[in-house]
């Protein structure tokens, strides 16, 4: 009764005739749109028919795909879009299980056109918000054949590419489908991950490769505009979008492994693409994590050839410059620390030629150049991440980079260069290189902060290195500290300026924070500068430094007493090239001749003194006459004509330090400090100074040694140990333990049984011998004061001292207050 009632079409359930009243005789008609709005009334009036509906088109659909009926598949397909549309009740979970049957199934096809059909309808469900949540469904197929669209190799390139098309529209709504939903399965698990990411990496590095043989962009057309790699990027962008922070590692760790399995590093215009991506998608406080990540990766990768390590550090670049303000987060110094590790390894892997410190068979060899390559751009990327950094933080990390320079002991550093390991000297110019980067912009309202003891002190001292490149950098540093109101390009050659209002300098009256800094430190400064003056090894753009050093003091640092200290210290450098003593060649002497008449004919234009102003210009002038090169223009040239001694300088062309003091004296400077020659304070740095050798230090310890030591002292001679004395020491020691025991036994018994008469007579003569020895020490002390008259001579031909009353005395006028 029951196949009887099959047969019949009146009495088959209303559901199953509705559902074929829309498929017509001829599927080339397309859906019957009057019988489709009855089955679409049919589900809204009676919900509870929607699975039954959904599983009776599943059961057609897949006779009709085994049977090849590829239009009424269409139209099938058709029909569950609209109903999915239009029915959004609690019923649409048993319905939408009968959908992804079907979408399953013609996805699972090998025709591209079923797949691509069922990719479409997919996505439109994906677009559908569900009123309740699915406890149930399972996406892993999708994302697995989705992901294998992805990357199809069809014969035909159009097909190929509709696939792949098809393919990232469906991973992008099995994204959309289950970001936001918790009760589903999580999309951010490294499961789906590692086969999401790689699939749209893939589409993106090929749309790059079919980029570069694209016609024009006038050329193409409308179709060419819709590329899957533009697809691809959007749906990466949107991806990335909707990942929050527990989920960002999950996002970016595909991304790591894609680029290193295909060896994209090297390229770095992918990788840079890549990450350009996921730095502008991501919310932006989110930013530090990536960051993290390409670190810690780049660690990973120490033992990697240096294209790579290269590749991962310039990516850091990028990154850091997209990242905002303060986004590198809490471990800020963690950052440094890394990259100034991966310095320090370059370094070592390029001196030592391999990866393990050996060179033994089958080790990589490591290439010189490329190590340095990789160096530069480290460089490069501290610095850019310290410009991301409030001023603050940029502080920490200028000390936390000095406190990383090798310092090979006390006072090492002023050794000569040849005595100083390869190795050590690398990575002070390594870390120095670094710190011109960091402090480069560096703005700073107070110098006492910008510079305090803990860095200036070390700084200073690497300016005594006998290494011209060590100093540079030094001075580089100085200059970007110093110059608070960007005046160093005004200083960037050393020339006789006539009129120095061209240069248009921003001149701000000194803080009490800036007299401060300089009453503490100018004398520092002075000194070093004048050191540096005075190295053989300087040349034209070590003058440029210095005298850029010298006009940044006195624009940004000068208060009355600075200008007078700087003035005495040109004219010191003049006395400097006039010596004959420091061992200066022709050029060194001249060169330091130019540059103390560059800066005061600066200096003098700055005090806005006229007679000071008028003995700098007359100078100047004989010396463009007689001696050009005593002039910048005449010295720092390509092929500077110079004579052959400066032997017979003539006074006309020097700037005299009476008339100077006179004419400043005048105008209310101090004349007395004008008047008085400078000297530059010698420390301790200078007794190990890198102009002597070990063996001249130590000769002259052991010269300081002997001055020191009485004359008629007669030195004993050494006892001469040998076996016999040793062994006797040993054997000794035992027997002395005995007796000293067998003492004490012996006074505690004298101390018990003597008379109290002896034990006190005994006591009484070790206080006696007591005051003896106090009296002799008291003599040997307590002296009359020193005579002024000297000393008389007794008839033994020693000499006593004759005391003299006081207020006979006479004392110089410096010691009387």
């Amino acid at each position: 009764m029951y196949g009887v009632c099959g047969c019949c079409g009146a009495l088959r359930p209303r559901y199953k005739r509705l559902v074929d009243n829309i498929f017509p005789e001829d599927p080339e008609d397309g859906l019957v749109k009057a019988n489709m709005e009855k089955l679409t009334f049919y589900a809204l009036s009676a919900p509870e028919k929607l699975d039954r509906i959904g599983a009776y088109l599943s059961e057609r659909l897949s006779r009709d795909v085994a049977r090849h009926r590829y239009g009424y598949v269409c139209i099938a397909m058709e029909a569950l879009d609209q109903l999915l549309m239009a029915c959004h009740c609690q019923s649409i979970n048993l319905f939408v299980e009968s959908f992804l049957k079907m979408v399953r199934k013609l996805l699972e096809s090998d025709k591209p056109n079923l797949q691509i059909l069922g990719t479409n309808s997919f996505v439109k469900f994906a677009n559908i918000e569900e009123d309740t949540p699915s406890y149930h469904r399972s996406y892993d197929f999708f994302v697995s054949r989705f992901s294998e669209m992805c990357h199809s190799n069809y014969e035909d390139p159009d097909i190929r590419t509709k696939i792949r098309m098809a393919g990232i529209k469906g991973l992008q709504g099995v994204v959309r489908k289950t970001v936001n939903d918790e009760l589903q399965a999580n999309i951010w698990d490294p499961q789906h991950m590692d086969k999401i990411v790689p699939s749209l990496l893939f589409n993106l590095q090929s749309g790059e490769r079919t980029e570069s043989r694209s016609p024009s962009p006038l050329q193409a057309s409308e179709k060419e505009k819709e590329s899957p790699a533009e697809l691809t990027e959007r749906c990466f962008r949107e991806l990335l979008g909707r990942a929050a922070y527990g989920n960002i590692k999950n996002a970016v760790s595909p991304v790591l492994m894609h680029l290193d399995n295909h060896s994209l590093w090297e390229g770095k215009t992918f990788a840079v693409r890549c990450f350009k991506i996921i730095m502008y998608s991501i919310q932006s406080q989110h930013s530090h994590l990536v960051i993290q990540q390409l670190l810690g990766h780049l660690d990973a990768n120490s033992k990697n050839s240096a294209k790579v390590r290269a590749g991962i550090v310039e990516v850091l670049l990028e990154a850091a410059a997209i990242a905002a303000s303060g986004s590198v987060g809490p471990t800020v110094l963690e950052v440094f620390n890394t990259l100034l590790r991966q310095l320090r390894l370059s370094v070592d892997y390029e001196l030592t030629g391999s990866y393990d410190g050996s060179t033994n068979i089958g080790t990589k060899i490591i290439k010189a150049h490329e190590e340095r390559q990789l160096q530069e751009a480290v460089i490069r990327t501290i610095g850019s991440f310290a410009n991301t950094l409030p001023t603050y933080q940029r502080s920490e990390v200028m000390l936390f980079i000095m406190g990383k320079i090798p310092v090979p002991g006390v006072n090492l550093t002023l050794l000569p260069n040849e005595l100083v390991p390869q190795g050590t000297r690398m990575i002070q110019i390594m870390l120095l290189k670094s710190l011109v980067q960091v402090t480069t912009g560096f703005q700073n309202t107070n110098m006492l902060t910008a510079l305090p003891d803990t860095f200036l002190d070390p700084l200073l001292s690497f300016s005594l290195i006998n290494h011209s490149e060590v100093r540079l950098l030094v001075l580089q540093i100085l200059l970007s500290l110093i110059d608070r109101h960007d005046n160093r390009p005004k200083f960037s050659k050393i020339r006789i300026i006539s009129d120095i209002s061209v240069l248009k300098l921003k001149v701000d009256k000194c803080s009490r924070q800036d007299n401060l800094f300089m009453k503490k430190h100018g004398q520092h400064l002075c000194r070093h500068i004048y050191l540096g003056c005075k190295e053989p090894n300087s040349d034209q753009q070590h003058y440029e430094t210095l005298y850029a050093l010298l006009g940044l003091l006195s624009v940004e640092l000068a208060n009355e007493e600075v200008v007078v200290d700087l003035i005495r210290l040109a004219l010191a450098l003049q006395d400097l090239a006039l010596s004959t003593d420091e061992g200066l060649t022709i050029y060194n002497r001249c060169a330091v001749h130019a540059l103390s008449a560059a800066y005061l004919n600066l200096i003098c234009q700055l005090t806005t003194v006229p007679a000071f102003c008028q003995h700098i210009h007359e100078v100047i002038e004989v010396r463009q006459k007689e001696g050009p090169y005593l002039l910048p223009e005449g010295v720092f040239l390509e092929h500077p004509k110079l004579p052959p001694s400066l032997e017979k300088v003539e006074s006309g062309v020097l700037f005299l330090q009476s008339k100077i003091a006179e004419v400043l004296g005048g105008s209310g400077y101090n004349t007395d400090r004008l008047a008085t020659p400078y000297v530059p304070q010698y420390t301790d740095e200078d007794r190990l100074s890198k102009r002597k050798s070990i063996g001249e230090t130590i000769s002259l310890q052991v010269e300081v040694e002997s001055r020191n030591s009485p004359e008629k002292e007669e030195r004993t001679p050494a006892e001469e140990i040998t076996f016999e004395t040793l062994k006797s020491a040993i054997v000794d020691s035992a027997g002395m333990e005995e007796q000293e025991r067998e003492r004490r036994r012996q006074v505690v018994e004298k101390f018990q049984k003597a008379p109290f008469e002896e034990i006190a007579a005994h006591c009484g003569a070790r206080a006696t011998m007591l005051q003896n020895k106090l009296n002799q020490i008291f003599e040997i002390t307590i002296r009359p004061p020193p005579s002024p008259s000297g000393t008389i001579s007794s008839g033994y031909g020693q000499s006593q001292s004759r005391s003299v009353p006081i207020y006979e005395m006479k004392f110089p006028d410096l010691c009387v207050y």
